[in-house]
């Protein structure tokens, strides 16, 4: 009897992760994740899923990120009722993003609704704030690097990915066969994160491509940063960071205290994080020492060189501080959250700046903005564009095509078989064929909804 893969998301395009890992009657899903981007992508979110959700024995996350887990309340919500198995900092982080997701949900369909710019009338949220707690109860934590058995006869083990934290690649092993996701990998060189781990032997290998194309630059983020910042703060500007609340916006933080530290930027600009949920993600990295590369006392000066905002009244009161001022701000896309309101604010002027600080998916606002867009739609006006645009090249949690190759080079033999997702369609395709070409081993991209045997 065959063990099966069927390929519900990430499949063509770099969001929505989703495996179906089916054998002898039993299956699971591995990641749970959200479609971001592309309008048609999102719509899938409210497609029914191919599988009953009481069918699903168990979830298993490799980590936070949304495009990773944000489908899960409402998995829960029609009727998934089995464990959710993570690491113990993914949870942390998905106590955090999970109700998140709903209450920005909550909010834009109800700001859509009071606007009437929706099609949809009323607008509704694919799940609320409750939902998403509800959820949480699913959680089971479980040590990096020990073996468990997420349903009766399967094992699996996390394995260090880097990327953010709590990330894991995952070996599972069913039906003697034995399958790795690498969930998304981390950089060697990260500024936060420490390498992801050497990966085990497996029969097949299931890879992320988000930067199956391309190759990092030799510049790190402190020499791309430190110039832009330096020239909206001696204009007088402000600078707006669309920052991925997890990973990107800590990152961002680190620099921006290096760089006041050095000399580079004055002690005096004013630095404002606001997202409710990076400023409750900063407040981890102290809880999960060890996990990364900071020490106690940076972790500190991460979290003290900028004004935590959590409130709306204190969001729309950064709008009254005149002079320079750098504003991060959830989402890392520009696709929701209190960022947009800023981006309306602050984009049509040309002393202004807006910073893209990573990667940015096709049909999203920032990547509209990234290819030099004159206006963007934002709650059903268009914004124009005079601010400048700077695309930030370093600023990555993923490892790029050079250091994927490597990784699967580490393996100890190779693989039957590796399945290349999580990834543009140019970029997927561009690290199939470098898989072939330099190591021999059988590729291939699979497309959405597609059911592969192991």
């Amino acid at each position: 009897m065959n063990v099966h893969i069927r390929f519900l998301g990430a499949a063509g395009t770099v969001t929505g992760s989703k495996y179906l890992v089916e054998f002898n009657g039993q299956s699971l899903l591995i990641d749970c994740g959200l479609f971001q981007g592309y309008k048609q992508l999102r719509l899938r979110n409210r497609d029914p899923l191919p599988v009953l959700p009481n069918h699903i024995g168990a979830v298993l996350l490799t980590h936070a990120h949304l495009d990773h887990s944000g489908y899960l309340p409402l998995l829960a919500k029609e009727g998934f009722h089995g464990k959710v198995w993570c690491t113990t900092a993914t949870r942390d982080l998905a106590q955090i993003l999970l109700p998140d997701s709903g209450h920005i949900q909550e909010e834009d369909a109800a700001f859509a609704n009071r606007k009437g710019f929706s099609k949809h009338a009323p607008a509704l949220p694919l799940y609320t704030e409750a939902d998403a707690l509800d959820s949480l109860k699913l959680l089971h934590t479980v040590p990096m690097d020990r073996a468990f058995e997420p349903l009766h006869g399967w094992t699996a083990r996390f394995i260090r990915a880097g990327h953010i934290l709590g990330a894991a690649s995952l070996l599972l092993e069913v039906g003697g066969k034995k399958i790795l996701f690498s969930g998304d990998l981390g950089r060697p060189d990260d500024m936060l994160m420490l390498p992801p781990d050497k990966p085990p032997a497996a029969d097949a290998v299931v890879i992320e491509s988000t930067y199956g194309d391309r190759e990092h630059p030799d510049e790190d983020v402190l020499a791309e940063l430190g110039p832009a910042l330096q020239r909206v703060a001696a204009r007088g500007g402000t600078a707006v960071l669309p920052v991925f609340a997890v990973g990107r916006a800590q990152e961002i933080l680190h620099a921006v205290a290096l760089l006041k530290a050095n000399g580079v930027l004055p002690h005096s600009l004013p630095i404002y994080l606001d997202s409710p949920m990076a400023v409750h993600t900063t407040d981890l990295y102290d809880r999960h020492l060890g996990e990364h590369r900071l020490n106690a006392a940076q972790c500190r000066d991460m979290e003290h060189v900028a004004k935590m905002v959590t409130s709306v009244d204190q969001s729309k009161a950064i709008a009254q501080q005149h002079g320079p001022k750098v504003i991060l701000s959830a989402s890392g896309m520009a696709t929701g959250g209190r960022v947009l309101h800023h981006l309306a604010l602050y984009l049509g002027h040309h002393r202004n700046m807006v910073v893209l600080t990573g990667y940015q998916a096709p049909g999203t606002r920032g990547d509209s903005l990234s290819r030099g867009s004159k206006a963007i739609r934002i709650h059903g006006q268009d914004v124009p564009v005079r601010a400048e645009v700077v695309q930030l090249q370093s600023a990555s949690a993923h490892a790029d095509a050079s250091q994927l190759m490597d990784w699967l080079r580490a393996s100890p033999h190779a693989p039957h078989r590796v399945f290349v997702t999580h990834g543009d369609p140019g970029a997927s395709d561009a690290l199939r064929q470098r898989i072939e070409r330099e190591l021999g081993w059988r590729a291939l991209v699979p497309e959405h909804g597609s059911t592969w045997a192991v």
